[in-house]
């Protein structure tokens, strides 16, 4: 599991997986505590950002979930948190 895992995810050679699904098993089987699937559309989100260069967007948390006691995020910080390096333009 780990980086690996995120990266044969994020590659897809080996399973045809949407990125939500993809997102899935790494945000609930690569993390522990596993990461709520609330938190995939956030992480979308900010993949979304990294491929325009907007590091710093501010991405909308899902109800219940805070960063710093806001209800959004910069991108980059959801990046590093969620570890979706795997997921990025660099990483192609």
């Amino acid at each position: 599991m780990g980086s690996n895992m995120a990266y044969d995810l994020a590659s897809n050679d080996l399973l045809d997986l949407d990125l939500e699904t993809q997102l899935e098993i790494h945000l609930t089987s690569n993390h522990y505590p596993p990461v709520p699937i609330s938190m995939v559309a956030p992480c979308i989100d900010a993949i979304d950002a990294y491929y325009d260069e907007d590091y710093d967007r501010l991405i909308k948390l899902p109800e219940g979930v805070s960063w710093r006691g806001q209800n959004t995020s910069p991108a980059y910080a959801l990046v590093d948190a969620h570890h979706l390096s795997a997921w990025l333009p660099e990483a192609e």
